[in-house]
């Protein structure tokens, strides 16, 4: 019996029983329960609350890592491009498992930007050039060539005459 879970049905905090308890893969267990109060079966999912370390910015601020302005810059990256909404998702939860397994209180901001970069080389060519020219602070012309002619010889296509 658990103590003091509120009902989903009745609202009532009381004690529930447990009724079937199955592993979720790494997200945790799923727990079938029943109010004592009213009778409702529901489930719940218990998952460990992991502690993400703090981003140490460039300027030597510090803030919590924020798994939503990560979502908003690679998609904006990603703005009419062919990239799935899963793919972008399954970035993000790479990187963010990365950071919790470093087991580190801080990190440098400039270590996620390297891991987005890298995934985005994966995922889609124009998607990396577009978070490039800010990340890698790409201030011409010549610099954004450079990068594309980078990307193409490490994809092995020729750059292209323009």
């Amino acid at each position: 019996m658990t103590q003091g879970l509120k009902c989903p049905h009745c609202g009532t905090v009381s004690n529930t029983r447990v009724l079937d308890t199955t592993p979720e893969d790494d997200e945790g267990i799923r727990r079938r329960r029943e109010c004592s109060a009213c009778g409702y079966r529901f489930n719940t999912l218990e998952r460990v609350v992991k502690t993400v370390p703090l981003i140490v910015k460039g300027d030597g601020s510090r803030e919590e890592f924020d798994r939503e302005k990560l979502l908003h810059g690679i998609r904006i990256a990603c703005a009419k491009r062919p990239v799935a909404a899963v793919d972008i998702d399954r970035l993000i939860n790479n990187i963010e498992e990365r950071l919790y397994r470093t087991g580190r209180s801080e990190i440098r901001s400039k270590i996620i930007g390297d891991m987005v970069i890298a995934g985005l080389k994966e995922l889609d060519p124009i998607a990396y050039i577009r978070y490039a020219i800010v990340y890698l602070r790409l201030d011409s012309l010549k610099s954004v060539r450079r990068e594309i002619d980078h990307l193409l010889a490490e994809k092995d296509e020729p750059p292209s005459e323009v």
